[in-house]
């Protein structure tokens, strides 16, 4: 009997997953933003806890050959998953320093008296320290200190700011400099989040049909649960900053799957998305990264066609584009705090779960914790 046979033997409550998927697909605005990362962690929570209920319901079957086997794997193939959890905290972290930049930019240009040059420096140093900050960890430091040169009028104008600034602007400077320079990962060195991926995607197959028959179906439950852990955390790899990136998983899904089909095209939607010419070098593909780096782009232009006093035309341009950074600082304050205790959640769920599955099933090593 062919294995799609037996796709309605999955229960119904795993695949509701793809069903929670489809009704924020149609969001496409949404994609890979803050707001769209929190969707897709609550869809896995949930399906963590029906898979759960599922196993708990089915104890004596879970505990035999060969569906002990599948359980075990998963539970193993979701420890991996803890590491991608730490790096992508991390990721929020780093976020939450360029988000501080930027608010320097705002505080200092968000004035309703006239703008002088002096906010202007104050300004421009922070966004180059964002510039640099933004750089891809892996790139050679040299090239960052490059990259302070990049603004069209700043060659020498730098210098001679620098000598005017206060102490304490150049306090800031040196600080702000060695604490992103120092910014290490709580993963090793080594770690790397495309070979984390590929270990998590290891052996992910569909069930074979002797499998569906022998474990009633149940054997389908494992690999939706496989699928959704390996898309979750790609997602997540994907949106937010951490340490050797890559997209490159290959998904054996089938597309005749009904629950696969809104999980595989919001799989080739971020692709096409990492594609996309001014995203290939991007960081993190998170809507609200675009939305950065388009404003420390922005600003900086403006920065360096500034001539002083502003005319009335500028300074209203000026205005304008201190809105929209407003506009992102508000979106990165209401939105890192709850993706960062979300996956906090996620971390200690898959813990919990695993243990008090190999618990159930009286599978649990003497050693585990």
């Amino acid at each position: 009997m062919p294995a799609t046979d037996y796709q309605s033997s999955s229960p119904s409550s795993l695949t509701q997953f793809g069903r929670s998927i489809l009704s924020f697909r149609r969001e496409q605005e949404d994609l890979l933003s803050l707001k769209w990362i929190g969707k897709l962690l609550d869809c896995f929570l949930v399906c963590q806890e029906e898979f759960k209920a599922i196993l708990y319901s089915h104890k004596r079957q879970a505990s035999r050959s060969p569906l002990d086997r599948m359980v075990s794997d998963y539970f193993e193939r979701s420890v991996k998953a803890l590491d991608v959890c730490n790096a992508i905290r991390d990721g929020v972290e780093q976020i939450r320093l360029w988000q501080k930049l930027l608010e320097i930019v705002l505080y200092a240009l968000d004035h309703e008296r006239s703008i002088g040059e002096g906010q202007f420096r104050r300004a421009k140093k922070a966004l180059i320290d964002l510039s640099i900050s933004m750089l891809d960890d892996n790139k050679d430091s040299n090239v960052a200190q490059r990259n302070r040169s990049f603004g069209r009028n700043n060659g020498g104008r730098e210098k001679d700011h620098s000598h005017g600034n206060s102490h304490g602007n150049n306090n800031y400077q040196h600080q702000s400099l060695g604490h992103f320079r120092s910014l290490s990962w709580s993963v090793s060195r080594t770690w790397s989040a495309a070979r984390q991926l590929q270990a998590i995607g290891n052996n992910i197959n569909p069930p074979k049909a002797n499998d569906l028959i022998a474990t009633n179906g149940l054997a389908m439950s494992v690999y939706v649960m496989n699928s959704v852990l390996l898309f979750v955390m790609w997602a997540l790899v994907a949106a937010i900053p951490c340490q050797d990136r890559g997209l490159q998983v290959h998904f054996t899904i089938p597309r005749s799957y009904t629950w696969a089909i809104p999980l595989l095209a919001l799989h080739d939607r971020i692709l096409e998305e990492s594609k996309k010419r001014e995203r290939k070098n991007a960081c993190g593909l998170l809507r609200e990264i675009q939305q950065i780096e388009k404003s420390v782009r922005q600003m900086s232009e403006l920065a360096d066609s500034a001539q002083f006093p502003l005319t009335e035309e500028k300074e209203v341009e000026v205005r304008q584009r201190v809105q929209e950074v407003s506009k992102v600082c508000d979106a990165l304050k209401d939105g890192l705090d709850p993706l960062e205790r979300q996956v906090r959640e996620v971390f200690h769920r898959i813990v919990r779960s695993r243990t008090e599955g190999l618990d159930s099933l009286g599978s649990r090593p003497n050693n585990a914790e």
